[in-house]
């Protein structure tokens, strides 16, 4: 009988406090129930990566056929040489060195990339590019980024490049759903932007050549995959950029 190796997916994970009645709230580690629905239902095997020890990242990377990098906390400024505006909201410093180390890790190994949200402007700052600290205090800022709809419904169109990668999942002219105050403001020279907002914030990015298979979106796409096929197509695309990827033992 032959066994298929299964695609499986590394999902960065997060911190919270966790509350009961009889002890103190004490930290767990977890992620967004819609990121391991999404890769369970495009066909992969999802395993949550915990924030730990930054030199674990290579052996984190070695068990997994591609990684998610998801959203959360505002990347450090200090990442990127910038003191803290007064408009930064929460940062989270040690998942900043984990998640760094595992993108490293992950060029390294050449395991394909999907960074959601955080996880595209994270991606963009470890390759050398920089933050808008807040998009509201940008003149040219006309479009509402953080939308007041629930997040589970698409309030934005975006132009995407006909002749990308991300065109071949997302049509031109489509509506994203949008929560994020930050965005790409230099972009890193490995990427290249694939698609934007009517008022030109950078919504998509690839790495710019095909040494590496590397996607970035801004918008949240594990919250209306399942009534919105071009959502879903990101989390298949991975898995079967991951597929092309993987190595299998010789007999």
């Amino acid at each position: 009988m032959i066994i298929l190796k299964p695609t499986i997916i590394g999902i960065t994970g997060n911190h919270t406090l966790l509350k009961n009645d009889e002890y103190r709230p004490f930290k767990i580690n977890y992620s967004s129930c819609g990121f391991t629905t999404a890769i369970t239902a495009a066909g992969g095997v999802p395993i949550i990566l915990p924030i730990g020890d930054p030199s674990l990242a290579e052996s984190y990377v070695a068990l997994i056929d591609g990684l998610l990098l998801t959203g959360g906390q505002d990347v450090s400024p200090q990442l990127y040489n910038e003191e803290p505006r007064n408009v930064i909201g929460e940062t989270a410093p040690d998942r900043d060195a984990i998640e760094v180390a595992l993108i490293q890790a992950a060029l390294k190994q050449n395991k394909p990339i999907l960074g959601i949200c955080r996880g595209m402007q994270l991606l963009n700052v470890t390759l050398g590019g920089s933050l808008y600290q807040d998009l509201t205090t940008e003149a040219n800022i006309t479009i509402q980024h953080v939308q007041k709809a629930q997040p589970e419904f698409v309030t934005h169109s975006i132009k995407v490049k006909s002749d990308s990668h991300i065109a071949t999942l997302v049509a031109d002219g489509k509506c994203i759903n949008s929560v994020h105050h930050q965005g790409i403001k230099q972009l890193a020279p490995s990427l290249t932007a694939t698609a934007w907002s009517q008022d030109e914030v950078i919504e998509a990015v690839e790495w710019i050549d095909d040494t590496h298979s590397i996607i970035g979106v801004q918008w949240h796409p594990e919250l209306t995959f399942g009534a919105n096929q071009e959502s879903m197509n990101l989390f298949i695309d991975l898995i079967t950029r991951s597929k092309q990827k993987m190595v299998f033992p010789t007999m």
